[in-house]
């Protein structure tokens, strides 16, 4: 159920972007939620159940649907970034595509570890208790750690530095990615308990495994979805004040060329 309102989310947020930012040249968050809302769907357990046997019936949709996740957080990173210009060196390295390659490559390295059986919809919870289960987890949940903190930072100095309802986007991004940042870490807490046996510790932090997801997918599509809606606001406002503007300079204009007409080679004298 949760995965089914998490991918639904992510095909809204792509249905607005493609509507609101087609005119922008940059894609990185348009490609970020289409390839989450693509890995989200497989996660959904009626679409993974079909999808996985015709890859042989080993989980090998978990290790394409986890890749597809860490790309897409990849995207969504380098979009925030992009959004302003503070982009110190550890934020661009932390979103940069050498760090994604050796976290793909880390992953698909421990996945060929894991005695993986067939096809299940509960994947760690079945074969999280091998330890190489658990470093493949950790290593994906490390990475969104990652990007997902450098998301917040840049979304808190982006808030800091904005006013009015530009403050909006930004302060959905940031509660998605505080959400997020404790989401990734609650899931690694529960794969070390998962693997040294303390289940009770596990389960504990499972129970807030589906809000965490809930929240931080609803306040990060909130945001980005925010973005290009204030920016055509903003738009369509100085728009508005710029024809109130030019309505009030016609009478002035008028009585200015009145003048001169009435008496040419005089200028016209100022209006007090």
């Amino acid at each position: 159920m949760i995965q089914t309102l998490v991918a639904t989310l992510m095909w809204a947020l792509v249905a607005s972007l493609l509507i609101f930012r087609r005119k922008r040249t940059d894609r990185s968050v348009t490609y970020a939620a289409l390839t989450i809302a693509i890995a989200m769907t497989l996660n959904v357990d009626a679409i993974y159940t079909v999808v996985d046997p015709l890859l042989g019936g080993t989980n090998i949709a978990t290790l394409i649907a986890d890749a597809l996740l860490m790309t897409g957080l990849f995207f969504l990173g380098r979009g925030v970034m992009k959004s302003g210009e503070y982009r110190p060196r550890l934020v661009r390295a932390a979103v940069s595509t050498p760090v994604l390659l050796v976290a793909l490559l880390a992953i698909t390295a421990a996945f060929l570890f894991i005695d993986r059986g067939t096809t299940t919809t509960r994947f760690m919870s079945d074969l999280g208790a091998q330890p190489a289960a658990a470093v493949y987890s950790i290593i994906n949940f490390s990475y969104g750690t990652l990007v997902i903190a450098t998301m917040l930072i840049l979304a808190l100095r982006q808030y800091r530095h904005s006013t009015g309802i530009q403050r909006l986007p930004a302060m959905l991004l940031s509660l998605g990615s505080a959400f997020g940042v404790a989401l990734c870490l609650a899931v690694i807490v529960m794969d070390i308990a998962h693997a040294i046996g303390h289940l009770d510790l596990m389960h504990a932090i499972q129970a807030a495994y589906d809000p965490l997801s809930i929240l931080t997918f609803l306040f990060l599509c909130a945001g980005f979805a925010a973005q290009p809606a204030v920016r055509r606001a903003q738009h369509r406002s100085r728009r508005r004040h710029t024809i109130s503007f030019t309505a009030q300079l016609d009478p002035l204009w008028l009585r200015a060329t009145r003048a001169a007409r009435a008496q040419p080679g005089r200028p016209p004298r100022c209006q007090q």
